[in-house]
């Protein structure tokens, strides 16, 4: 169930166990409440986050890529975010008796459903009471346009409403039919988080945040390379993959570990048939491996083609997955004394 202001978006529950995903956002959209808090944060000073920046002991953190996730304990983390989501929608759900949170980087519908029970299972585990804070951030009001999916040799698909709107709607669904509690306090999402530039492509505002885990507050934020760590190529590499390997299908990804604080990056397979399509992406010009390779072309970052082009450089030179994932065990990185990560 969800609720604003402590109030549920209807008064009856026979009528709300019946209102589309669609009509919800809607309402969720006019709510004055939600205006405000959206209009709030768009106001809070942005954060571009650095290791190298950061006070001295560093503060401790978790980065979220793309169909990642990550549940964090207050003890042991002091912030957690996410960027470069421009048709992708962050969802935050937090406990607010102890401060235990999840985030993840939400992409396509298929992994909503399943997604949000894994972000769940530590948080319902941890405490008996359901009634939970819930942030929406990310997704604009993208225009319509045809792509090819990652999948080798897919064919193209129509998006008539855009990437954004049937995944904020997917998402509001999932947490209304669900008996937990949703207290939605930021939904910072497609209107509300779309502007233009000068030759009038809508483009996101806010395209990722930093949550601190103490406070529970979440302000705008982006991260650089000594940030989005450890192990970045692999990450991005698998979010790349992930959509041919059965084991993944509907899923995000499973990437720190939270009882023990380290990350524990699990094996995903890809066949040799990856390397040879990365290959014939890195002959394409700029703005042809920008319309190939994103559902945003004019939204994306100024090192979104840098990323992508090292990503297929990466499956170009280990086609094989398994020299990757050892014996197809997880990636494990553990802290430092510096905080820093290494690899066990």
């Amino acid at each position: 169930m969800i609720v604003v202001d402590g109030v549920p978006i209807s008064a009856s529950p026979e009528e709300t166990e019946s209102l589309p995903g669609d009509d919800i956002l809607a309402s969720l959209l006019e709510h004055p409440v939600l205006v405000s808090a959206s209009a709030r944060l768009i106001a809070t000073p942005h954060r571009n986050f650095s290791v190298s920046d950061e006070q001295s002991p560093p503060l401790k953190h978790v980065y979220v890529f793309q169909r990642e996730y990550a549940t964090v304990d207050p003890s042991r983390v002091d912030l957690v975010g996410m960027d470069e989501a421009t048709t992708c929608v962050g969802l935050v759900i937090r406990n607010p008796r102890n401060g235990i949170v999840s985030v993840a980087h939400m992409d396509f519908v298929n992994v909503v459903d399943v997604g949000v029970t894994q972000m769940l299972s530590l948080i319902l585990e941890a405490d008996e009471d359901h009634t939970l804070d819930v942030h929406l951030i990310g997704g604009f009001e993208d225009a319509p346009r045809g792509f090819v999916d990652d999948a080798i040799g897919s064919e193209g698909h129509k998006h008539p409403d855009g990437y954004s709107l049937p995944l904020c709607s997917k998402i509001l669904e999932v947490l209304h039919c669900r008996p937990e509690i949703f207290h939605v306090q930021t939904l910072c999402v497609l209107g509300h988080n779309t502007k233009r530039d000068e030759n009038g492509n809508p483009l996101p505002i806010i395209s990722g945040f930093l949550l601190d885990t103490s406070s529970g507050a979440v302000f705008p934020a982006s991260f650089d390379s000594t940030s989005r760590v450890p192990d970045e190529i692999v990450r991005r590499v698998r979010v790349t993959v992930s959509s041919m390997d059965p084991s993944w299908e509907g899923k995000l990804l499973e990437t720190y570990d939270t009882n023990q604080d380290r990350f524990q990056i699990a094996a995903c397979s890809w066949a040799s048939g990856w390397g040879r399509y990365g290959l014939s992406l890195q002959q394409l010009s700029d703005s042809e491996m920008l319309s190939q390779c994103s559902t945003s072309p004019a939204a994306e970052g100024p090192d979104f083609l840098e990323n992508e082009r090292r990503k297929w450089a990466y499956l170009i030179k280990y086609p094989d997955w398994r020299q990757t994932f050892l014996g197809k065990k997880p990636r494990i990185f553990e802290r430092a004394s510096d905080e820093k990560w290494i690899r066990c």
